[in-house]
């Protein structure tokens, strides 16, 4: 049998800060616990919870069922030649610390994704993103556990589905895989990814011509941190809406009324809108909602001010989206997942 603990608080284990309690609660850092831990939970049909950093989830005061943080660790270099290099890393290692790592490795390609809040078996789910570059553009495979067969199984960048903010484990087959390793391929010449503006206005602005990986890692850190709040000091699950992507007549229809519209090229035809700013000129910005609120320097980033919970943070993510559906008739959605449903 497992080692579960009982009525376990996962406050610290969710970056919005919720008081959360788990009914059941247990860490696997091997297969066999995971597998004896995933026999149990199926043999008594208890819901499961996969929680890895608690970065992009919302969570209800209550957890029924189960709990299973996945702690893997290491991070191993597979491959190291002139072309590529392929690091293979545990899915229970911090995000920003692992890319902080490659730095120090003199292994490049993830500098753009720094100061991500979560783990690195979460990453995969979401295909995080920022400034230029999604985990994507890097990722190799991945080694997981199937639900399904019951065994490890190793999935290639096409088999995980790619796409903004989305993949295979998101949205087509949900719960069916634990991520265990994941391995990237990266490369020791640096070549700067700079098609982010902002990005390259900053390194501008501070006199940096030519970049070193180094510089790129340290403005990303510091743009961050001048727009998003850090989870110990303001609970927060980073940008809580995607940026809609919509026609191109749709774009030109917002743009005449909105001449100052943020929005980007995206696939044929499409263009991408900049959610943060449509729920700034919602006049959302700063506003509070009992201990909830909007970020008041990055209107995408909604905030526990101390004491919120999972219902008023809806509540108020359902007041934005119906203000900007009215003012702008573009509809938002969430990107961190509510849980339970």
């Amino acid at each position: 049998m497992s080692s579960w603990n009982s009525d376990v608080d996962l406050s610290g284990k969710n970056s919005l800060g919720f008081k959360v309690t788990a009914e059941r609660y247990l860490q696997v850092d091997s297969i066999e616990s995971l597998r004896i831990a995933l026999y149990e939970v199926e043999q008594n049909n208890w819901p499961l919870l996969i929680l890895g950093g608690g970065s992009n989830l919302v969570l209800k005061d209550y957890l029924p069922g189960a709990v299973i943080s996945v702690a893997t660790q290491g991070v191993h270099v597979l491959v190291d030649n002139e072309s590529e290099a392929i690091v293979e890393v545990g899915a229970g290692e911090n995000w920003h610390g692992f890319v902080g790592q490659l730095l120090q490795m003199g292994l490049h390609g993830l500098e753009n994704l720094a100061l991500i809040p979560g783990n690195v078996g979460a990453a995969p789910v979401q295909n995080i993103g920022a400034y230029g570059v999604e985990l994507a553009d890097c990722f190799h495979s991945l080694t997981a556990y199937d639900r399904k067969s019951g065994e490890l199984v190793q999935l290639s960048k096409e088999q995980c589905q790619f796409g903004y903010r989305d993949s295979i484990f998101k949205s087509k087959e949900p719960g069916r895989y634990i991520i265990w390793q994941v391995r990237f391929s990266l490369s020791s010449v640096f070549q700067p990814n700079l098609s982010y503006k902002g990005l390259q206005e900053y390194l501008s602005s501070i006199g940096v011509r030519e970049p070193n990986a180094h510089d790129v890692y340290k403005a990303v850190c510091e743009i961050r941190q001048s727009k998003l709040p850090t989870p110990s000091e303001i609970g927060n699950a980073g940008s809580f809406f995607e940026n809609p992507v919509v026609p191109e007549a749709e774009y030109h229809r917002i743009k005449q009324d909105y001449p100052s519209l943020v929005a980007y090229p995206d696939r044929e035809s499409h263009y991408k809108l900049a959610a943060g700013w449509l729920i700034d000129q919602a006049g959302w910005k700063g506003h509070c909602s009992g201990s909830v609120g909007v970020y008041d320097k990055q209107a995408l980033v909604l905030v526990n001010h101390g004491g919120g919970s999972c219902t008023e943070l809806l509540d108020l993510a359902k007041e934005i989206q119906d203000s900007v559906l009215d003012k702008f008739g573009v509809s938002l959605q969430m990107e961190p997942r509510v849980y339970p449903v």
